[in-house]
C-alpha cells in the first residue's frame, strides 16, 4: 500500500471557452451530471469526481480549455513562494475566499497548478 500523498489534489477544475459544450461532453463521456452554481461572474457547474474529490467547469476566456489541479498546501503563502524558487512564475497572488485561500502558478514546462489552504 502506497502512503497517502503529502500535498493531495482536492480539487479539479475545467477551463473552458463553451460552458455549454464541456457540460453536455462531459456528461456524455463520463456521466457527470454538474450543479449549477450563480456567482458573481456568471456560472460555475460544480462537480462531484468521485473519492472525495471536488471539481468544476467555469467559463473564461481561454485559446483552450484546461484542467487545473488544486492542491492543498499548509501555507499558501510558501508553496507560492516555494514554486517561484523552482521557476514557476504567479498567475494568481494567494488570495482569500469565503472558504480558504489559494494561488495559481505557471509552470516552467507550461503546466498550470493552483494551491488551496482551506480555512480551519
Amino acid at each position: 500500500m502506497r502512503p497517502a500523498a503529502r500535498n493531495p489534489v482536492v480539487h479539479l477544475e475545467l477551463h473552458t471557452g463553451d460552458l455549454a459544450a464541456a457540460r453536455g461532453f462531459y456528461a456524455e463521456l463520463c456521466g457527470w451530471h454538474p450543479e449549477p452554481i450563480l456567482t458573481p461572474n456568471g456560472c460555475y457547474l460544480a462537480l462531484e469526481l468521485g473519492d472525495g474529490l471536488g471539481g468544476g467547469i467555469v467559463e473564461c476566456p481561454t485559446q483552450r480549455s484546461l484542467w487545473l489541479p488544486y492542491v492543498e498546501v499548509e501555507d499558501i503563502d510558501h508553496a507560492t513562494h516555494r514554486a517561484c524558487t523552482l521557476g514557476a512564475s504567479v498567475l494568481l497572488a494567494p488570495r482569500e475566499g469565503p472558504a480558504g485561500w489559494r494561488s495559481v502558478v505557471g509552470t516552467p514546462a507550461g503546466g498550470e497548478v493552483a494551491f488551496w489552504q482551506p480555512k480551519r
